[in-house]
């Protein structure tokens, strides 16, 4: 279902789903509800302070063990409200040697 505007289809949690954010160096950790969820990021509602989420990236543990996680940076805040985009490895840029690796070798072969 899409709603507030949104590009990528969203799911709503009808029950409370409980998630904890941590800081990528694993220096901090906050509990959060998780509110509605896409392929591309997801709201949730923080406890606690809101400071760390300043970081540039972190984490969305999406299980107690931590074996489930998305890597995310913050979109927004409002409130106790935030929205988080979810950092996928082909969404950023290749290094230009790995560009380089990956071209085919123009020079002809004799």
């Amino acid at each position: 279902m899409r709603f507030d505007g949104r590009k990528a289809l969203r799911v709503r949690m009808d029950h409370k789903q409980a998630v904890n954010l941590m800081g990528s160096d694993g220096t901090w950790r906050r509990s959060c509800v998780l509110l509605d969820v896409s392929q591309s990021g997801a709201k949730i509602e923080v406890e606690g302070t809101l400071d760390v989420l300043q970081a540039k990236e972190f984490f969305l543990l999406l299980s107690s063990t931590g074996l489930a996680y998305r890597r995310c940076e913050l979109v927004w805040i409002d409130g106790t409200m935030a929205g988080v985009h979810f950092i996928t490895a082909d969404g950023k840029k290749k290094p230009a040697s790995a560009k380089a690796a990956a071209a085919p070798n123009s020079t002809p072969s004799k």
